[in-house]
C-alpha cells in the first residue's frame, strides 16, 4: 500500500508521536495512584526503561501501545507494508530480550496494554499488585 502522505508530512506526523508521557502511561500512574502503590517514573538504569518502577520491590511495568508493541499482530500484520512489518516484529523481538533481561536481574516485568489501560483498568492494578505479592 502506498503511503498517502509525503516524505515531509509523514515526517512531521512520525514526529509528534511521543515515548514518554503518553496517555496511556499517565492512566496508569492515576491508577496507581489511587491504588496507594508508589512507583518511580523511567528507570533509566533499566533495560528498556520501564515506564514504572514499583518502589521497594522488583515489579517493573510497561504500558505498551497497541499497534507499537503488535497486539495481536498475525491478525492484522498483512494489511502493513513489509517495512512496517518488520519494524512491529522487531519490536516485539526488543521487548522478549527486555524481558528476558529483567527477569535475568530478579526483576518481575508487567505489561499492560493500551485498550486493556483504558477499558480494563482495574484488571491491569490487579496483575501489578498480584506481581508486587498483595
Amino acid at each position: 500500500m502506498a503511503d498517502f502522505l509525503t516524505k515531509e508530512e509523514r515526517s512531521h506526523r512520525m514526529s509528534l508521536i511521543r515515548s514518554k508521557n503518553t496517555t496511556p502511561e499517565k492512566q496508569m500512574a492515576s491508577l496507581l495512584r489511587k491504588s496507594k502503590i508508589k512507583f518511580r517514573r523511567y528507570t533509566r538504569d533499566l533495560p528498556g526503561t520501564p515506564d514504572f518502577r514499583i518502589k521497594d520491590t522488583n515489579v517493573v511495568v510497561f504500558c505498551d501501545g497497541d499497534f507499537w508493541h503488535g497486539r495481536n499482530f498475525g491478525q492484522w500484520r498483512g494489511k502493513l507494508s513489509s517495512w512496517w512489518q518488520n519494524k512491529i516484529a522487531n519490536n516485539k523481538k526488543r521487548d522478549a530480550r527486555v524481558n528476558a533481561c529483567l527477569r535475568k536481574r530478579g526483576f518481575k516485568v508487567v505489561h499492560c496494554w493500551e485498550r486493556d489501560i483504558k477499558r480494563k483498568p482495574q484488571a491491569c492494578i490487579k496483575r501489578i499488585k498480584k506481581a508486587i505479592g498483595e
